[in-house]
């Protein structure tokens, strides 16, 4: 059995693009791997977080974890704070790495855009402990979405040259990608070309995993659409990104592919579709966030999973970190 890490920021406003492109299929991963899911604060804080926020958000992932399915006892789930090892390890592979690795990582350029001057270094070399997240648990396989390969690649190149310059050529495993399918990628609901963000100014543009059903209704009658009817098979949804993303929720939520999807459809216009989306997300969603709305409100239960899972987290990485110091050639405390 391989051994999965994955983790998720706790930035607030978690939705429906969270739950399809990494939740959901963190559920579906636990029957397959030993699995560590991590709600990453350390990574949150490469931007400035109100600590208050970031404490409820943090347990607000947590959750939606534990609400969707994911069994804190068979797994880990923790929260990346509270186990030292990443940042340890975060900085051995700032040792490691090379500068022209990170400036070629097209992430950083995207999120400090012309102000780069002015980012944290956090941001900057945020990738070397996302590679350190990894590679304490000396993970085989992680989820990625195809905006993540970059850092993934990264991670693998770090192993290997950790590896190669120790002369340890098979400590750290090259971790794997886990890439699932189209419903990976939820586009926002006002542009079909751009991913569903938490950060996009327009509360239209997405559907939060606190949003009640009458929310959900709303925002999918107002998703942009377009005006020809639904096509007979997927080919026909080329050039229509927000009909391509309207039908790709559904085939996720119910669970089909996006051409059972249009064989249900073909020929109907969105006011019908957007009916019958409406209510196979309200039925999906509704059980999941009432049971994290429980959650959220009992936050003495969920500070119990994460320690929890952080103390099993901090004994699998402990005795991997103490041999990835006696290679470096740190003395033994």
């Amino acid at each position: 059995m391989g051994r999965i890490f994955s983790g998720i920021q706790p930035t607030g406003n978690l939705h429906l693009g969270n739950y399809l492109g990494a939740v959901r299929n963190w559920v579906n991963l636990q029957n397959d791997f030993e699995c560590l899911f991590c709600v990453v604060d350390m990574h949150a804080i490469t931007v400035f977080q109100d600590p208050q926020e970031l404490r409820n958000s943090t347990r607000e992932v947590a959750a939606a974890m534990l609400a969707s399915g994911v069994d804190p006892k068979k797994h880990i789930i923790f929260n990346q704070s509270q186990v030292p090892g990443h940042a340890e390890l975060a900085w051995i592979f700032n040792c490691v790495a090379r500068m022209g690795w990170l400036n070629r990582m097209t992430q950083f350029k995207e999120k400090a855009g012309k102000h780069k001057e002015n980012a944290s270094v956090g941001l900057y070399a945020y990738p070397n402990l996302m590679a350190a997240d990894i590679l304490l648990y000396k993970a085989t396989h992680v989820p990625v979405g195809e905006d993540q390969k970059q850092h993934l690649e990264l991670a693998r190149d770090i192993a290997a040259k950790f590896n190669n310059d120790f002369g340890v050529p098979d400590f750290f495993p090259l971790p794997e990608p886990q890439i699932f399918g189209t419903a990976t990628r939820v586009m926002s609901l006002k542009d079909g070309t751009k991913k569903m963000s938490k950060s996009d100014p327009s509360a239209l543009s997405r559907i939060n995993m606190t949003d009640d059903a009458d929310t959900i209704v709303k925002k999918i009658r107002k998703a942009k659409s377009d005006a020809d009817v639904l096509p007979e098979t997927k080919d026909g949804l080329e050039g229509r990104p927000e009909a391509k993303n309207l039908l790709g929720i559904y085939a996720a939520l119910a669970d089909v592919t996006l051409d059972d999807v249009c064989t249900q459809f073909a020929g109907e216009g969105f006011g019908s579709f957007k009916k019958a989306l409406a209510e196979v997300a309200v039925d999906k969603l509704g059980p999941i966030q009432n049971e994290m709305r429980r959650l959220v409100a009992d936050p003495t239960s969920v500070d119990a999973v994460l320690r929890d899972g952080a103390e099993r987290a901090r004994a699998m990485a402990a005795p991997i970190l103490a041999e990835i110091k006696d290679t470096v050639g740190f003395l033994k405390a």
